[in-house]
């Protein structure tokens, strides 16, 4: 608050004097028209009243008053947070989206009767379950920052895996690394948005991505990487099915 006296001299002021002695009391004498009226009563000779003493507002306050919008269309959350932010967010939404969907259709293969890779398909179907919650959290970000999600068109996904030379399960890990560092890239330009949002004064975006999300996709690369390896080493036909148990230890059934 912005403490201001009008109509006092300075010797009546001397008590807001760091270097002056302070009085051992100080009454307030109550409101008036035009404000409060404070005097010292003890421990000094002007006995004068301090008048027009007055609260206001600080001007950086004020400031921020005049940017709340009246209007119920508009954010009343919304600082610091550009428009190019806000694009950059729905565009990760919607990848998280459309990797989500990919791997649904691989658990929907691997899943049949003639496939049957239970393990790989419950591999997938856990990853498409993780990419729709990063993709939720995208959208709460969104929201708790003032912005608006604006969901965008889901491209449909393969619904076959098969490849004459690769064999279906490394065909669909190979598929399935290239997805995630096409996640990390664009998480990656996502946080390039600092460089902009950092002029405006807006940094916590970058903080977002970096806590949430980059750490966690380094380490989803490197177990996929590691599968694609594998099955590349064992070849395709049985190799496939000694993978698999592999996975199907870690992701199968209960």
């Amino acid at each position: 608050m912005l403490l201001r006296a009008a109509a006092a001299s300075a010797s009546s002021l001397s008590f807001f004097n760091p270097n002056a002695e302070p009085p051992r009391s100080v009454i307030v004498r109550g409101k008036n028209a035009s404000g409060l009226v404070v005097c010292a009563a003890k421990g000094s000779t002007n006995h004068r009243a301090l008048t027009g003493v007055i609260f206001e507002p600080f001007e950086e306050v004020k400031k921020e008053l005049d940017l709340v919008p009246s209007v119920p269309q508009a954010s009343l959350a919304r600082q610091k947070y550009v428009d190019e932010s806000e694009a950059a967010v729905n565009e990760q939404i919607n990848v998280e989206y459309n990797v989500s969907y990919v791997y649904h259709g691989m658990f929907a293969y691997f899943d049949r009767d003639n496939v049957a890779l239970r393990g790989l398909a419950k591999f997938f179907k856990e990853s498409s379950e993780e990419e729709r919650e990063h993709a939720e959290k995208l959208m709460e970000y969104q929201n708790k920052r003032g912005g608006k999600v604006k969901l965008q068109s889901i491209v449909m996904p393969l619904s076959e895996f098969d490849h004459a030379d690769k064999g279906d399960a490394l065909y669909a890990m190979e598929l399935a690394l290239s997805l995630e560092k096409l996640t990390n890239e664009k998480l990656l330009n996502l946080h390039g948005v600092r460089q902009v949002a950092t002029k405006n004064g807006d940094v916590q975006l970058a903080d977002f991505v970096e806590t949430e999300y980059l750490g966690e996709q380094v380490e989803a690369i490197k177990r996929i990487s590691e599968y694609v390896a594998q099955l590349r080493r064992v070849g395709k036909g049985y190799g496939d099915f000694q993978v698999f148990c592999k996975v199907e230890l870690n992701y199968g059934y209960e």
